[in-house]
């Protein structure tokens, strides 16, 4: 996936701010909708139908000649891991789609933020991101649970919600910033 670093910040960087407008300016239902989430099979399914999609199309760009003969058995088989598990293991669907889906982003944030290395060490902020992303889709796909305390304790009063929004705004508009500006 060819992105601009620039296009892909910005898109970060909104992507990460606009729901915190949501939580700062209506705590009491963000809570819900959050707390919510960890179950949720339509995000769920949505979120791993996106993260198979997303690796297919990741794996139909590799040009790995070991795996050539096998390439539409590969292709067969995660399709339907992906599937069986919209069907088979909706136990905290959602986080673990999203668990594919941080891990496919810091993979497209790492491969479009590395050629911009020499040009600026600000580009850091979005490797680091990446690398913090890989952390959470590993813990999270791992145990699963550990979102759903995190979720639960991160919404437990309206002065945690209104923190937690505000420091992720602010990330999020940094971010975005960096995206008009530096790179």
């Amino acid at each position: 996936m060819n992105l601009k670093l620039s296009t892909l910040a910005i898109l970060l960087g909104l992507g990460t701010a606009l729901p915190q407008i949501y939580g700062l300016m209506k705590p009491a239902a963000f809570a819900s909708a959050v707390r919510g989430f960890p179950r949720s099979i339509p995000w769920g399914c949505a979120l791993m139908l996106l993260g198979t999609g997303w690796f297919l199309y990741n794996l139909s760009q590799e040009s790995i000649s070991d795996f050539a003969a096998y390439k539409n058995v590969l292709f067969a088989g995660f399709a339907a891991v992906g599937i069986a598990s919209c069907i088979y293991v909706q136990d905290f669907l959602a986080v673990r789609g999203l668990a594919v889906v941080l891990m496919l982003l810091a993979k497209l944030m790492v491969d479009t933020g590395r050629p911009h290395l020499p040009e600026t060490p600000l580009v850091l902020v979005i490797q680091t991101w990446a690398y913090v992303l890989v952390i959470c889709g590993i813990w999270f796909t791992i145990s699963p649970w550990r979102l759903r305390s995190l979720l639960e304790w991160g919404t437990a009063n309206e002065t945690r919600i209104t923190v937690g929004c505000g420091v992720r705004l602010l990330f999020g508009l940094f971010v975005a910033v960096l995206g008009l500006t530096k790179f």
